[in-house]
Parts: C-alpha cells; structure tokens; sequence
C-alpha cells in the first residue's frame, strides 16, 4: 500500500538525510537506490548551506512547524535546490500544511522542468525532475480552472519525456495509458503495450493491474490468463482501497480464471513478490 501524502514527503526527504532505503517518488520501494549526484558539484560551502536549509525544513516538519519549514524550503529553493522546490509542489498540491493550490504547485514543478530537463539520469535530481514532469502532464490532463486549459497533446509531451529520457515509470504507465487509449496522440496497441509493460515490470502497480487485464482477456496481446492474472494480484495488493476500478479488474478476471490458471498465478505473483524484495534489498546494498 502507499504510503500518504504528507508522510510521502517526509519520506522523501530522507534521501538527503542519509537514510538507506529507497522509495520511490509514489511512495513505494524503489527498484533503485537513489545515486549521488554527479556533475556541477556545488562549492562546499554552498552545498552545506544548502543541506542545512533542507534539514531545517526536515526537522521543522517533524516538530509541526509547517511556516518554519516553508520559510526553510523556499530559501532552498533561491539557492537553486530541486528537491525543496519539488516539496513544495508536493505541499500545494496536497494541500499538506498550506493552503491547497494547484496553481502554486504547477509553477513549481515547471520551474524544475525548465531548469533541468536535460539533469543527468541515475542522480537524485533526476528523481525529482522525472516527476514534476509526471505531476505536469497529470495537470494538463485535467487542467487548472481559471489557469490552464486541458491538454492532452501537451501532457502526452510531458509523460513521453520523463518516460523516453529519464525511464520514470509513472510517466511510462500513464504514456501506455494515452497510447491505449488514442487520447493526445494516435492510437496504437504496440506501443501500449510496450510501455505499460515497461512500468509493470519497475513495480508500477496500476500498469501492472492495465497490462495484466489486456493479457488476461488476450487484447492487443497474445492471451496468457495465468500470467495476466498475476500482475492482476500484485496490482491488487498494492493498490489502495480507493482505487476499486482495480479490484474491479482483478474481480473479473477471477471469476473467469480456472482452477489451474489461478493456481499457476498465485505461484508466480509469490514467486514475483520474492524476487522483487530481493532485488529492492539487493539495490539498496549496492547503490544501484
């Protein structure tokens, strides 16, 4: 289950803090430890300056101090620093000690995304650029009222970016999802298919609960209803409660599956569910 979205942002924080385990950005473990950064180091005492803003905001936040910790993050942020400007997109738009604002929250993650759009992959500013760009193609999905129109050309843009440059694998579920669909760019199954299984194979659970339904039913894919009602288990079991179009799916499919298709699914899922905790502990020793 994810975790929420104020205590996301507390978490995320640790990846400056020195904590070892890796969550990615939607709060689940991440496949991939978070790297240093590497490249255009800041001076040394710039870059203390910086950590000290960031770890002020930290402790503030866990005191309760939210103005404390704004006031922390938007000196961060003057001096340059991604992962404070992308907390506080996070703050406004889940109104998580502000105000709610989306409009706020979108000039933030903008921001991000002008400045660093080319950031090298595999750093921690990559994280955190990855998914503002997610974060803006979700707004131009939907749109802003009184600020932007909805625009699904422009978030497929979005996603295709963060999907194709930096491998984030919201960005690849929500660009399968478009594809799928035909919404912003032209229909077409292949590439679909191509990137939900992408996201699915990272751990990205709705793309797992998408791609398991299609290869359960044999859409846009060769049928194998044992391994589509895999993905459509571990989607399920990370999926939160309110998330029902999943449980939905996965409902379906069940009383469709023979005897021996959810046997041979409930033994890979296991089976699928070891590897990955191995692998997420494997990556978090090495650093990957």
């Amino acid at each position: 289950m994810r975790i929420s979205g104020c205590f996301l942002s507390v978490a995320l924080f640790g990846f400056g803090l020195g904590l070892t385990t890796a969550y990615a950005l939607d709060g689940t473990r991440s496949p991939a430890n978070i790297a240093p950064a590497v490249g255009g180091v800041a001076p040394q005492g710039a870059l203390v300056s910086r950590c000290g803003k960031l770890r002020s905001a930290f402790l503030a936040r866990q005191a309760g101090d939210i103005e404390a910790a704004r006031k922390s993050l938007e000196d961060a942020v003057r001096n340059g620093d991604v992962a404070a400007a992308w907390e506080l997109g996070r703050m406004y738009a889940d109104g998580c000690g502000v105000q709610q604002n989306d409009q706020r929250a979108f000039e933030y993650f903008r921001g991000i995304a002008d400045s660093h759009a080319d950031e090298l992959t595999g750093t921690a500013q990559a994280r955190f650029v990855a998914n503002a760009l997610v974060e803006l193609g979700r707004y131009y999905l939907t749109g802003i009222p009184n600020y932007i129109k909805p625009d699904a050309v422009h978030a497929y843009g979005m996603f295709n970016y963060a999907a194709s440059y930096f491998g984030d694998p919201d960005a690849q579920y929500h660009l399968g999802r478009m594809y799928l669909d035909g919404q912003g760019v032209g229909k077409n199954t292949k590439q679909a298919v191509r990137w939900l299984f992408a996201a699915a194979n990272k751990g990205q659970y709705q793309a797992q609960a998408v791609f398991g339904a299609l290869l359960f039913k044999g859409q846009s894919v060769a049928r194998d209803a044992a391994r589509g009602l895999m993905w459509l288990i571990l989607a399920r079991d990370a999926a939160t409660p309110d998330e029902t179009w999943i449980t939905d799916l996965y409902t379906a499919a069940l009383k469709q599956a023979t005897a021996d298709e959810l046997e041979a699914a409930s033994t890979m899922a296991s089976g699928s569910g070891s590897r990955l905790a191995s692998r997420l502990g494997l990556c978090a020793t090495r650093g990957d």
